[in-house]
């Protein structure tokens, strides 16, 4: 369950003033132990905006060939249409000194 930055301050608001153990605070509210302090580190560190739900990056992909790199190797492979995508990803490397892991299904998304 996702709680909203202002729910998170109230429980850690009422973990610190609750005259029970940590622990067994968390357990009547059934928070997790590691949910709340990660909650707490990050207020501890950010305040009350470290509180806030970080967006996902998902414009970030760890494997994405960059656009200029995308274009060489369109470039490449129309230079070279004999070749398989496999052979093409192997010359590429070679050449370029860029290692591309191309498999059939990259090569027609830069293609397309």
């Amino acid at each position: 369950m996702r709680y909203p930055a202002s729910e998170k301050l109230e429980i850690i608001r009422l973990v610190e003033q609750s005259h029970l153990p940590v622990k067994r605070t968390l357990a009547k509210l059934g928070i997790p132990k590691t949910t709340f302090y990660r909650w707490y580190d990050r207020y501890q560190a950010f305040g009350e905006d470290g509180l806030e739900d970080r967006r996902p990056h998902p414009d970030i992909v760890w494997n994405r060939v960059p656009d200029d790199v995308r274009q060489e190797i369109v470039d490449f492979a129309l230079d070279e249409p004999e070749l398989s995508h496999r052979e093409l990803a192997f010359r590429f490397t070679d050449t370029r000194k860029y290692f591309v892991p191309l498999s059939k299904t990259g090569a027609e998304r830069c293609s397309s």
